[in-house]
Parts: C-alpha cells; structure tokens; sequence
C-alpha cells in the first residue's frame, strides 16, 4: 500500500474515529531549508525526512498502524543563519510549534507521536519537546533520525576518510540525495572541507564526550563539513536500504512499548 493511502491529513473528518485507534502511531517528518554547501539544495534535510517516512509507511504502515503527517520545513537552522536562503525558527517559536501540534494531536484516538528527524540542529530541542509534551498532553513521544547524526551523539569513525566529521553535506549525506534526487546535486561544486583542527581531538570533537556550541561557517568556508566529492549514487542507495531497515525496526519497536507500572 503507498504512504498516500496512510496520509492522516487525507482522511475525512468521520474516519478518524474509524481508523484510528490507541495503539495507531502517528510519524511526524521534521526536516530544515537551509544552506547545504554549494552542491546540495537547501531541501536537504527536508527531502530525506519526508522521504524516509513516507517508504517506511508504505513498507509497513498496515502491519504497524502507522500514519504520515505533513513534514515540518522550517524548523531550528540558526548554525546556517549566515547564509541566504537558510530559513529558520528561533528555539522558542519552534518549542511553542511543536507544543501547539502536540496539542492538536492530542484530541487523536492516536497516542504515540513520533519525530522522523533529518536535521541535526533540531535534536536538542525536539528532546526536550518530547518531555514536555508527554507532560502537557498525554501523548507517548518518540525521537529518531535516518541516521544518529554525529554532532549529537552518533558514533563517529575517527579513521575513516571523512575523520569523522562528516556532519553535513558531506559523503553521506550527498550520496543519499544523488540516489533519491540526482537532479538536485552538482557535484562539479563539491569540496572537501573537513575541521582538521580538532579532528584529532579524543573529547572534544563530533561524536565526542565534550558537546560545543558552533555554526556552519565558524568550520567550513564552503558551509559543508565532510567531504562531498567522495560521494556516489551507489553508497546512496546503500545508506537508503539500511535506513528503511533500521526505521522499520525501530517503528516496531514504538508501536510495541509500553511504559510498566
């Protein structure tokens, strides 16, 4: 079945009661427009949400009763605020969004609230988000990502040819995007364009112990941090399929939990 026919905002208002129930999940694409380097569109991070949460619902939306929400575009970006055509929500417009969308979703037979999240930028405050609104509203609430990004403790591989650095619009993050929309790249613009200064660094670093508070341009002339040129549409379509997996298996995993008493 394709995601279109488990599109919530698609339904008539009587078939809510119908087809919703307690045990539905409800999966939430959060994305970002902003700058990403000169070579990938400022729909980025966008595009992979959206993406990845529509295959997921149309592999195993039936089994799992999952239903897709509109993506959130414009989201918490201000690490690329110095680059035009980044468009971005203070902390506490976003915090306040997410409240009145929890709020809304509350009156849902639904009570799990799933965040897909493709924008690293988001990460702490959709942590927090989650709290609040298990708080204010009821709701179960769930956090995950396409992949963990690394400047929020994803694991990073210090030996590989990236240095462990690569945390946007980089190897991965390009190659999904020349697998999903070939179209949208340029890679005659692609530049390597990797921190080497703290690279080195056991602590403080990405995928490290010791967080630090930084902007896109504060790294990278370019504004992309990783190194683009060693991507491929094959490594894409790699990355693709273990993303679809490993979001399946953590969706089973959500429609399954239960808090015990």
């Amino acid at each position: 079945m394709s995601a279109g026919a488990r599109s919530l905002a698609d339904l008539r208002a009587p078939e809510i009661a119908d087809r919703l129930s307690p045990s539905s999940v409800l999966l939430q694409p959060v994305g970002a427009i902003e700058q990403h380097g000169p070579h990938l569109p400022l729909s980025t991070d966008l595009l992979i949400a959206d993406a990845l949460a529509a295959a997921v619902v149309a592999a195993r939306g039936d089994e799992l009763d999952l239903w897709l929400l509109p993506p959130l575009a414009y989201t918490k970006s201000n690490e690329h605020a110095w680059a035009p055509g980044t468009i971005w929500l203070s902390p506490q417009t976003m915090l306040s969004v997410l409240d009145d969308l929890g709020r809304s979703l509350a009156t849902l037979p639904a009570k799990k609230l799933v965040f897909l999240n493709g924008h690293g930028g988001n990460t702490a405050l959709l942590t927090v988000a989650n709290r609040e609104l298990r708080l204010a509203h009821g709701l179960m609430t769930f956090l995950m990502h396409p992949s963990q990004p690394r400047d929020s403790g994803g694991a990073a591989d210090v030996h590989d040819d990236e240095l462990g650095m690569g945390v946007h619009a980089g190897r991965d993050e390009t190659s999904v995007v020349l697998h999903l929309r070939p179209e949208l790249v340029d890679m005659s613009v692609a530049e390597r364009s990797i921190p080497n200064a703290f690279a080195g660094n056991a602590r403080v670093r990405f995928g490290g112990d010791v967080a630090f508070g930084w902007a896109a341009d504060d790294l990278s002339a370019t504004g992309a941090i990783g190194d683009p040129t060693l991507a491929s549409a094959e490594l894409g379509a790699t990355l693709w399929a273990g993303m679809i997996a490993s979001a399946a298996e953590a969706l089973a995993e959500i429609a399954a939990f239960a808090f015990e008493r």
